[in-house]
């Protein structure tokens, strides 16, 4: 039988059933659109990029739990109701960092970092990296913000690479202490054998250590009345490589050198109200950090009256050298600091480091061309239970500073240490250090904890737990 014509209502039904479907349909193929503008992986950390690849984004971290076991700790007795003079045994997290970094358009590179273990709790001191970097062309580039001194090899080298535990002493207290991490503009040149980085900056986003005095007790955030103008720097850092016969045998070489104004506040009675720059140092331990050489604040006495100084700038000059051969390394670096001001004629405040490094599985340190500094260990065999044992390394190295001259008196005292490292996997890796002191001298500091640490014994062993993403 023939079927009927459909009627007119039914037609209309039927337009409107496909019209919702196409809708739908519509609606999921947009959907899918969406997804696909975005990728997302893990490797390690979170990783997203759009599907022009204009925009990444990447979620990365790290977390460092330490501990510091005081074997030796011979010290001259405290007096009065001072504290006893001694370096005290715990744990602690060194580091517990998040950040984001990415890309836009391809040639602008974007950072933002946060340390939750920094500057005491202080809630200004946390930010470590902020800026924003764009690349004119494969070797050069431009940033803005917040970011690390172009100054020293083992300060441009992450510390997550770091082959001991902490910085060597002239490292720390010449760079990084005073807060490596400040605001200005930089731009760097990168080639596959050598490197340039200069940067103006001024003072950190927000206050550290003690011995970053030349920003007012808040930290830059808080430049207002009574606080002073903002201290500013010129420095730079080149390096090259004048001999490489591959990725795994290289010699390497570089310079630094860096002018620092400091800000010096007075009272409307000439009586000194903030700024001015101590330089403090600890013997490479990780826990209690307790400076054991100290010079006290470079600022001293009433504006005016005979007797007082003030630091006004100071300049710091580095040399640097490193040698891998497979899976030997030996790194050296040198580095001075004179002061000038009212009562100073350029004092020099100095010291040297150097140390080896054997990795027994084979591996050898990585270089990276754009920062001239270390990278990432990864293991031939990464720990398993199938006979992998990970990336094993050992090393040796001796410490010296000088922190007297002329007016000043912060001490001076040298050590050797010992370090063995075990890689399991690239991005977890476990470190025990020995640390000796071989001598301290802090006759005539007026600090009186550090004067309590003169000619001491200590004996120190540390280790450190870290994870990154």
């Amino acid at each position: 039988p023939e079927t009927a014509p459909a009627s007119s209502a039914e037609i209309t039904s039927i337009r409107e059933e496909l019209e919702q479907k196409t809708n739908a349909i519509t609606a999921l193929e947009e959907r899918v659109k969406n997804t696909e503008k975005i990728k997302a992986k893990y490797g390690p950390g979170l990783h997203f990029e759009s599907a022009d690849g204009n925009f990444t984004a990447a979620v990365d971290g790290r977390i460092q739990v330490d501990s510091q076991y005081n074997i030796t700790n011979d010290v001259l007795p405290a007096t009065g109701n001072a504290l006893p003079n001694e370096l005290n045994s715990g744990a602690n997290i060194r580091r517990a960092r998040l950040g984001v970094e990415g890309t836009i358009y391809k040639d602008w590179f974007y950072k933002f970092e946060y340390d939750f273990s920094r500057g005491n709790g202080a809630v200004t001191s946390g930010i470590t990296d902020a800026f924003l970097r764009w690349h004119y062309s494969e070797p050069l580039s431009v940033k803005i913000g917040s970011f690390k001194e172009p100054f020293s090899l083992e300060e441009a080298t992450s510390n997550r690479f770091l082959t001991f535990i902490e910085r060597n002493m002239i490292v720390n207290t010449f760079v990084d202490n005073p807060n490596t991490y400040k605001t200005g503009i930089g731009s760097n040149w990168a080639e596959e054998r050598w490197q340039v980085g200069v940067a103006f900056q001024t003072e950190p986003v927000g206050s550290w250590s003690t011995a970053a005095t030349s920003v007012n007790p808040n930290g830059n955030n808080s430049r207002n009345n009574g606080s002073g103008d903002t201290g500013w720097q010129v420095i730079g850092r080149i390096s090259f490589l004048p001999w490489k016969e591959s990725e795994s045998k290289f010699f390497h070489i570089g310079g630094s050198g860096g002018h620092t104004t400091v800000n010096n506040q007075y009272r409307a009675n000439d009586q000194f109200n903030n700024g001015g720059m101590s330089f403090v140092a600890f013997p490479g331990t990780n826990v209690d950090r307790t400076a054991i050489l100290n010079t006290g604040n470079l600022t001293t006495g009433e504006r005016g009256v005979p007797g007082s100084r003030r630091i006004d700038s100071y300049n710091r000059f580095g040399a640097e050298m490193a040698l891998v051969y497979g899976p030997f390394s030996l790194q050296g670096e040198y580095i001075q600091t004179d002061i000038h001001g009212k009562g100073y004629s350029g004092e020099s405040l100095f010291g040297y480091y150097g140390y080896v490094s054997y990795f027994l599985t084979g591996e050898s340190r990585t270089y990276r061309q754009e920062t001239a500094a270390w990278g990432r260990i990864k293991p031939t065999r990464s720990f398993d239970m199938k006979g992998g044992w990970g990336a094993w390394e050992v090393a040796f190295g001796y410490d010296y500073i000088n922190l007297n001259d002329g007016n000043v008196r912060g001490g001076k005292a040298d050590t050797i240490k010992f370090g063995l490292n075990w890689y399991p996997l690239s991005h977890v890796r476990l470190m025990t250090n020995y640390v000796h002191v071989l001598n301290v001298n802090t006759s005539g500091v007026a600090d009186p904890r550090s004067a309590g640490f003169n000619n001491a014994n200590l004996d120190i062993f540390e280790t450190r737990l870290q994870f990154d993403f």
